[in-house]
């Protein structure tokens, strides 16, 4: 099965996710790292911002941004960070799942999301991309297709149980 990323317990490269864990969660938690409000530290810089859900609408209503001009309907990510640096704002959308269910449909929705999110942050001049963060129940043989299709998207990702920080461009802790 060809894949997005590479899954491993490794947290001194990227988040592990065991059950849904939020970014901001993880991120605290990490040597060097800190966090005020959504705003997100490594050695007391300031390297990126973190929303989740209707979070990122009031970020950008403080921006002047009225979603309703560029998308009829909000989507609601899990968690989407903003990465300074590389001005890019990424979408983690984090599906675990035990059992067939509506989820399975949801990936089949990354491309019509990506292009959404790209005209609502479009006045920002930032890139987008969109990764799911998917558990193990997602690597059955019966997936093969969605998950080719996943990447097969320009901007589209998906990594099992774990997310690198070098893929968001992100500090790795020492």
């Amino acid at each position: 099965m060809k894949q997005g990323g590479s899954g491993g317990a490794n947290t001194k490269t990227g988040l592990c996710f065991e059950g849904e864990v939020d970014f901001l969660s993880f991120i605290k938690r990490q040597k060097n790292y800190s966090v005020k409000a959504n705003e997100i530290f490594y050695k007391g810089e300031n390297v990126a911002l973190s929303f989740r859900k209707n979070e990122l609408y009031a970020y950008l209503k403080k921006r002047g941004i009225d979603y309703k001009k560029f998308i009829s309907r909000r989507l609601l990510p899990d968690d989407t960070i903003f990465v300074i640096v590389n001005n890019t704002f990424f979408i983690l959308e984090i599906k675990f799942q035990k059992i067939a269910g509506s989820t399975d449909e949801k990936l089949q929705t990354c491309d019509f999301k990506i292009k959404q999110y790209r005209k609502l942050l479009s006045e920002l001049n930032v890139e987008v991309k969109y990764i799911y963060i998917l558990c193990d129940w997602f690597k059955k043989p019966e997936y093969k297709d969605v998950l080719d299709y996943i990447i097969s998207i320009e901007g589209c990702f998906y990594y099992f149980n774990y997310l690198p920080l070098q893929k968001l461009g992100l500090p790795v802790p020492n």
